[in-house]
């Protein structure tokens, strides 16, 4: 493992920088039947939202708790809300989400 000085965590401390973290959850339709479409439609307009640099990144989650997902936002908290209350799935009580501010580094990403 690298040793990393104070000096370094110092420096890179500095760079960080603000986003926000939303936890997608099930909402109290997640389970209704005909809903792929707008679940679809969801995942569509995430799409569109990473290609405008303002989800950094989008992780679904698949397994038995009621966590959907979770997004990092390159935007404030206020544009984060007005983003999601406007998602159709979000609208349509499919899902329902937190938001939590937060700092990270630039230039950070997941593994290839």
């Amino acid at each position: 493992m690298a040793v990393i000085t104070d000096e370094f965590m110092r420096e890179r401390l500095q760079k960080a920088k603000e986003y926000c973290v939303v936890i997608l959850k099930a909402g109290p339709r997640k389970n209704e039947p005909g809903i792929e479409k707008l679940i679809w439609e969801h995942g569509r307009r995430n799409f569109a939202l990473r290609e405008l640099g303002k989800l950094s990144i989008v992780c679904p989650i698949r397994d038995e708790s009621d966590v959907s997902g979770v997004g990092i936002f390159n935007v404030n908290v206020d544009e984060v809300r007005k983003i999601m209350d406007e998602d159709p799935a979000v609208k349509e009580g499919i899902f329902v989400y937190e938001v939590h501010p937060c700092r990270s580094f630039p230039g950070d990403s997941l593994a290839k």
